[in-house]
């Protein structure tokens, strides 16, 4: 039940997105900048979650790119 509550909240956001991108040429130049702050804020937010999960992933995920220290001998001369 809430998988089909979350779908309909999903469509709902989805429709009103669409709503104010079709009246948007006749909006007034503040609500054009608002809105477009509101979708670059989004796209930022989105992009850094990839990121991050990116990063997390190939750390925890393959072991063998981790760097590998190796020992180094110092040869002393007399």
């Amino acid at each position: 039940m809430a998988a089909t509550d979350f779908e309909e909240e999903i469509r709902s956001v989805t429709e009103r997105l669409l709503l104010k991108l079709r009246g948007l040429p006749q909006a007034d130049p503040v609500e054009v900048v608002a809105f477009s702050i509101i979708i670059l804020f989004t796209a930022t937010v989105l992009l850094l979650m990839l990121l991050a999960c990116s990063y997390c992933c190939v750390h925890c995920c393959c072991p063998e790119r981790r760097a590998r220290k190796v020992a180094v001998m110092t040869i002393r001369t007399r």
